[in-house]
């Protein structure tokens, strides 16, 4: 296994050389530069001089080629420098270490939730398979899984913040956060924090769920449960003991593959919410130019992601003994 995991990290670091290639060179041919932003900002009457342009250029690096630029950048990189933000004058790590905290908020209880809720559902869709009440949530769960998540977001807001004002209609926290006793600020938070995180789960939970009932109903038509049920053994001891530990294999496949989620957060959903996290940040850094951000941020998810499909298949050998990673290219 340890030649394999080398073998994959050796291809993982070619892999993020050339995404973060590619990205460098498609922001920097986006229209527009940092300087061409904060002028648009200014008052049309205290435009800089040509002079000071090319000085500001030259500091912040974009006199340079972007080949010569994303070389400096990889270099700063490997040093542990990420580089500072245009647009908010501090390094980049420090910033992503902000918004780290709220990603997090909605991310891990969304994605708790999804597992708690979906395997459950999923077990019980593909016992009942057939049924009416199976069919019912079969096709409540395609519905859900159809409906756009800014869509739902949208609604939310419209029927439960504004028209009966039983959430908050985006933020984070209230305006007098910082006068509130520390229960009153975990209830703020989670009472912000509550629509986001419907809106997470429930596009998740209606995939996750159909994901177990689809798996668990193609074990179930092996030839062993056949067996197993034969000897007389319960339908739930069947399911839960023979059935269910077969479907754990693309389960924690699926796991592994989720796990850059928890940081890297939703932008459209962040957006809507006006929630100060990563997904937000991304969307910002974008539209302002602040070309450090958005690679700091880009490099961020490709790790996690290529780190995630290695844990994936580290974990499938673990769950699957006949599993042999040194034998896979």
């Amino acid at each position: 296994m340890l030649s394999y995991i080398v073998r994959r990290i050796a291809i993982g670091a070619f892999t993020l050389l050339l995404i973060t290639f590619v990205i460098y060179g498609l922001i920097r041919s986006m229209p527009g530069t940092p300087l061409t932003v904060d002028m648009a900002e200014q008052d049309p009457t205290k435009q800089m001089s040509e002079q000071r342009l090319q000085e500001l250029a030259a500091a912040y690096g974009l006199d340079k080629p972007w080949p010569e630029a994303y070389v400096l950048w990889v270099g700063n990189v490997l040093q542990g420098d990420l580089g500072r933000s245009f647009s908010h004058k501090k390094p980049v790590a420090d910033m992503i270490g902000e918004r780290i905290g709220p990603t997090l908020l909605l991310s891990v209880p969304s994605l708790l939730l999804t597992f708690i809720l979906s395997i459950p559902i999923g077990i019980y869709s593909a016992a009942r398979n057939g049924q009416t009440d199976e069919r019912v949530i079969s096709t409540v769960l395609y519905m859900l899984y159809s409906f756009p998540s800014f869509v739902a977001a949208l609604f939310l807001q419209l029927y439960l913040s504004v028209e009966y004002e039983i959430f908050p209609l985006f933020g984070m926290v209230s305006d007098n956060y910082e006068s509130l006793s520390t229960f009153e600020k975990v209830k703020d938070l989670a009472w912000h924090a509550f629509l986001p995180v419907t809106v997470y789960t429930y596009g998740s939970l209606a995939y996750y769920s159909r994901f177990v009932r689809a798996n668990l109903q193609e074990v179930l038509r092996q030839d062993y449960i056949r067996t197993a049920r034969s000897k007389g053994l319960g339908n739930v001891k069947v399911l839960w003991h023979h059935a269910f530990r077969n479907t754990l294999i693309p389960l924690v496949t699926l796991l592994g593959l989720t796990l850059p989620s928890l940081l890297s957060g939703s932008v459209i959903i962040e957006q809507i919410f006006t929630w100060p996290g990563i997904g937000r940040q991304f969307f910002l850094s974008i539209n302002d130019r602040d070309y450090p951000t958005v690679m700091g941020l880009t490099l961020m998810f490709a790790v996690l992601t290529l780190a995630a499909q290695l844990l994936a298949d580290v974990l499938y050998a673990i769950v699957d003994p006949r599993i042999r990673l040194d034998s896979q290219s």
